[in-house]
């Protein structure tokens, strides 16, 4: 299989390194051509992730993302949801035909309220056999320390998923698969919204006590949505084998609302202090996915009609106003 990465970000940098410490050559876009010549000169990105350093005869750098999709038969997309539209918008549409599609994209774009595969149907006619995730509890920054995390790569077809996951098996690195393609997606776009909320929790001073409380609570209320909207397009057997204690569901929002490499939880965090979202996105500087994330959910939950208090009251303080200590006197009467 030849590998070929969408993004130049600290995610797509950490999924280059995973496959090259493997032994894949792989293809890589990147936008910025000062960023291609410092890689090729330095062997480490100049923007992101300074200690993971490459191998240059394993990478194919380039700036033209016709020529990557073309060399390449499995497409990784890594880059923020807010921008694939924009990178995509450069190929035709009959560009990504029998190619293999994985997404690590964990966010949901926000122009189209659209997951990255029903984006890629409507506009290349990607067929969701040949779409995968790749998701979990897996922040770049410890994947360049090389501390041991754990990936879970999803696929209606899980065994083309296990034998694609095989090429991202390293030391540090171990590898889970499952057939939840949409779920996981899911999980992955709420984890963000639950976890700016945990920020927000801790910039208003909540103690460790509550905000155990508040994941637990939005851990139930994140099951209770996966369940609604992904119940029409699986058989009620196969939803009694997923298992939402696991790391790519439970996991994954754990780290995302405790740890400090957390964008999501960061951005929380300077609204609690008192920050408005314009001065926070500058402060951060990176694009905290749950933002949007928090309007599209809310959209896309007046059709699911799921009970999601905790996500709704976290839309409110981002996009309607809702003071941040007026929101959360109202997430504490609703906690159990």
């Amino acid at each position: 299989m030849q590998f070929g990465i969408i993004g130049s970000g600290s995610w797509a940098t950490a999924l280059a390194k995973i496959l090259t410490d493997n032994g894949n050559t792989i293809y890589w876009w990147v936008r910025n051509e000062a960023a291609i010549k410092t890689i090729q000169q330095r062997r480490h990105n100049p923007h992101y992730l300074h200690t993971a350093y490459f191998n240059t005869s394993q990478l194919i750098l380039e700036k033209n993302l016709n020529k990557v999709i073309e060399a390449c038969n499995v497409l990784v997309i890594a880059v923020p949801s807010a921008y694939v539209e924009d990178a995509f918008n450069q190929i035709n549409e009959n560009a990504l035909q029998n190619k293999k599609i994985m997404s690590a994209v964990k966010g949901i774009l926000p122009a189209k309220n659209l997951l990255v595969n029903d984006y890629l149907k409507e506009k290349f006619n990607v067929l969701l056999e040949n779409y995968f995730t790749i998701l979990g509890p897996c922040h770049a920054e410890e994947v360049a320390a090389e501390k041991l995390s754990y990936l879970t790569f999803s696929g209606i077809d899980e065994d083309i998923a296990k034998q694609l996951a095989q090429h991202f098996k390293t030391d540090y690195l171990n590898i889970i698969t499952n057939h939840d393609v949409l779920g996981v997606q899911y999980a992955a776009i709420l984890k963000n919204i639950y976890a700016l909320g945990a920020g927000i929790a801790h910039g208003l001073e909540y103690g460790d006590n509550f905000l155990s409380v508040y994941i637990a609570n939005a851990a139930d209320e994140m099951v209770g949505f996966l369940k609604k909207i992904v119940w029409s397009k699986e058989t009620e057997e196969e939803q009694r084998i997923i298992n939402y204690a696991a790391s790519v569901y439970l996991g994954d929002l754990l780290v995302t609302c405790y740890s400090l490499y957390s964008r999501n939880r960061t951005f929380g965090n300077m609204i609690g202090k008192g920050y408005s979202v314009k001065a926070a996105q500058l402060e951060l500087n990176m694009v905290a996915e749950g933002y949007n994330a928090s309007k599209c959910i809310h959209k896309t939950n007046t059709t699911v009609k799921a009970s999601i208090p905790i996500a709704t009251i976290v839309y409110e303080i981002l996009w309607e106003h809702l003071s941040a200590e007026e929101g959360f006197k109202k997430i504490e009467e609703l906690l159990f």
